[in-house]
């Protein structure tokens, strides 16, 4: 019993002294800055101790960096800089989204494991104002008759100075609150001084007491004006740029109120929608952003959107602009312009057709490459056999003739597009255009044709072929621009040098004179995005990214034309995710495998999973190159046994059954003498309804429902 006693008591003393000596373990983490803006470099540094030593070999050194989101941006490990310190450099993409990210590391040693944090804050670019402000003065100098009332007026928020006694204007000076009335010889001097602190140049403005009268006022005009800065159409057109603030054009996503898998939810290019172009922008902002209507940052990191726009790419057609490499935002391109910044807001003017086309023409990374119906020369083509509507021996139309506006928001989408900015619908019928097929029963020289016109879309019969070329389109032999190939299909799997571009691009195949797919559309689609599963077609083998939703039978469906689109592109193996290729470093360095994976990496992947390269497809709707009448497709064309252009029996003009069991519910059977006869003797004679011999009916037409 003792010696019990006495083990017990050494094994108590043995416990207390272990408790007593337990090592203890640290991890520091730290950052070599507090904040960063996108494009900067976190340089991560931690240093392990045990009970104050540093621990030269940990078993695991991992870092993990998550954005203000939560998404995983990188999960790999510290490298040793030596005597116990490790670090680790990830550099911010130019698209990184503000806020305060988590930087963890992960260390251990044996069986013990430390971790500590530290959360680094990422802040929007902003770009320091260091342009004085200008003012104007009306009426200019001059002999007048007195006395006279005098405006200033500075070219952004900015307080004016003034004298009138000749002496030089100090910020003691008078401040200019109303206009100034003059009763004899003055000379006026003026400055303006902004909220950045600028100071304009002193600027002086005699006015001589004589018999001329002032001239008439200038409000509203644009003739003195000097370009000051992207900012400076605010002072006179606030409104204006808060419409386009909240418009697609600007925000690059809204509403999709036509997207039935989507009901309720904000969408489009800006974050979640995909292609079988260049899958989605994300990792590449600066690129794909070159055809935003904002001044150079994303949508969404400036608090005050209208700071962001640029009016004079829709505003000016003289007007170029280049991504500064510093600052992220867009300056003025005089090497490509023919007219000085001071001309071009001098002579702003409503957009041309060649302010739109010169971003919806170029998508997809060339000239007539994404839509098959829209190239650069639809704005400037004296072709009207290639588009009646926008030659300039056709109706010359400009884009905003159809595709209307309110307060920014334009009308029109395509069954491939997100969003709807403008719920107004886009017709050939109306007050001006096409009246007398406003009915959809009458207009056309036969009344077969305006049967038509209820469950045929006019771009059916009118939009033969896509993918056209102008006659008077002028080819480089060198680089084929200006050929209007429009794209068939891509594979990311293989890099091809782009001359035209400069850059490694994907492989592409283009192909002139096309003819369409054909399905019914309701106006409503099916879309694919990103981080959602993808789904195969069974009826092309392809994971869909975009279909037109409608029916034979579906009341608002019509038979329209579109061009079908395919791409190999990655696949995320484990979650059946397409993979936004990191399309920056594709274009620049013909690294497909590092692409992806950076890719992978900004969608929240591992970079040690799987992927594989898939098939993609998606359906495109046809609206332009619009041929005229005399060339549109005939009857003979997709009725009869010698039509070419589409097969109605794949898209569900078929017999119910049998003719046997079909011709029998009328008459006994009898010899086919053909589709139209057949046709012409049971729906024009007899008046009968299509539902008699077919699975589909055409109520609108009030024909017989029974014999």
């Amino acid at each position: 019993m003792k010696r019990l006693s006495a083990l017990l008591t050494f094994a108590l003393a043995f416990s207390i002294t272990a408790m007593a000596f337990a090592a203890s373990y640290t991890l520091t983490v730290t950052t070599d800055k507090a904040a960063y803006t996108p494009g900067q470099t976190i340089v991560t540094t931690a240093i392990f101790k045990k009970d104050g030593t540093v621990i030269t070999s940990p078993g695991t050194r991992e870092i993990r960096i998550k954005d203000s989101s939560g998404s995983e941006l990188i999960k790999t490990s510290m490298s040793s800089a030596g005597s116990g310190t490790y670090k680790y450099s990830y550099k911010l993409s130019n698209s990184a989204k503000t806020g305060k990210y988590e930087v963890r590391a992960k260390f251990s040693s044996g069986d013990n494991e430390v971790k500590g944090y530290t959360y680094p804050q990422v802040n929007t670019i902003v770009a320091v104002d260091s342009t004085a402000p200008a003012t104007a003065v009306s009426p200019a100098a001059g002999t007048y008759t007195m006395p006279i009332s005098i405006t200033l007026t500075a070219n952004e928020t900015a307080t004016i100075y003034y004298t009138v006694n000749g002496t030089t204007p100090t910020t003691a000076s008078t401040r200019y609150t109303a206009p100034i009335s003059l009763t004899g010889t003055t000379t006026l001097k003026y400055f303006a001084r902004d909220t950045a602190g600028n100071n304009e140049t002193v600027k002086t403005a005699t006015f001589t007491a004589g018999t001329t009268p002032p001239p008439p006022p200038t409000t509203g005009s644009h003739a003195s004006l000097t370009y000051t800065g992207a900012t400076m159409c605010l002072q006179c057109h606030a409104a204006q740029a808060a419409g386009m603030a909240g418009s697609v054009h600007y925000k690059w996503e809204g509403p999709n109120s036509q997207i039935s898998n989507k009901p309720g939810v904000t969408g489009g290019k800006l974050n979640s929608a995909v292609n079988a172009y260049c899958i989605n922008i994300l990792g590449n902002w600066n690129g794909c952003g070159s055809c935003h209507i904002g001044a150079g940052a994303k949508p969404g990191t400036v608090a005050d959107a209208t700071q962001n726009i640029d009016c004079l790419v829709c505003h000016q057609k003289g007007y170029k602009r280049v991504r500064n490499s510093v600052t992220g935002l867009f300056d003025p391109d005089p090497t490509k312009m023919t007219i000085t910044m001071d001309v071009a807001v001098q002579t702003v003017h409503k957009p041309v057709k060649s302010n739109c086309l010169q971003c919806h023409a170029k998508g997809g990374g060339g000239d007539a490459l994404k839509r098959g119906d829209m190239a650069l020369i639809n704005g400037t083509t004296t072709d009207r056999n290639y588009d009646v509507h926008m030659a300039t021996t056709g109706a010359n139309l400009a884009c905003q003739q159809c595709h209307t506006y309110t307060n920014h928001k334009v009308a029109g989408r395509g069954s491939d597009l997100r969003p709807t900015d403008n719920a107004v619908a886009v017709n050939c019928a109306t007050s001006t255009c096409h009246t007398t097929k406003a009915t959809l029963t009458a207009g056309h020289a036969t009344t077969d044709i305006n049967k038509h016109m209820k469950r045929v879309a006019c771009q059916t019969c009118h939009i033969p072929v896509y993918g056209k070329m102008a006659a008077d389109a002028v080819v480089d032999p060198l680089t084929g621009f200006g050929d209007q190939k429009t794209e068939t299909t891509r594979t990311w799997a293989t890099p091809e040098w782009s001359v035209l571009n400069n850059r490694w691009e994907p492989t592409i195949v283009k192909a002139n004179n096309l003819k369409p797919v054909y399905a019914f559309f309701d106006g409503t689609s099916w879309v694919s995005d990103l981080y959602d599963v993808a789904v195969i077609d069974p009826a092309t083998g392809a994971y869909k990214i975009s279909r037109p939703n409608g029916g034979i039978n579906s009341t608002n469906s019509k038979l329209t034309p579109f061009k079908y689109k395919t791409s190999t592109q990655p696949l995320h193996t484990a979650s059946g995710k397409l993979i936004a290729v990191n399309t920056a470093l594709y274009f620049k360095n013909n690294d497909v495998a590092a692409a992806i994976l950076s890719g992978m990496t900004n969608m929240g992947f591992s970079t040690a999973d799987a992927y594989s390269m898939v098939t993609t497809d998606e359906y495109q709707m046809l609206n332009h190159t619009v041929t005229p009448k005399t060339s549109a497709l005939a009857c003979t064309s997709c009725h009869g046994t010698t039509a070419t252009q589409m097969n109605l029996k794949t898209l569900g003009y078929v017999l119910k059954n049998t003719e046997a069991v079909v011709c029998i519910q009328c008459h006994s059977k009898k010899t086919n003498p053909g589709y139209m006869s057949v046709h012409s003797k049971h729906v024009a004679s007899e008046g009968y309804d299509c539902s008699l011999c077919h699975n589909f009916s055409r109520p609108e037409r009030n024909l017989k429902m029974t014999n």
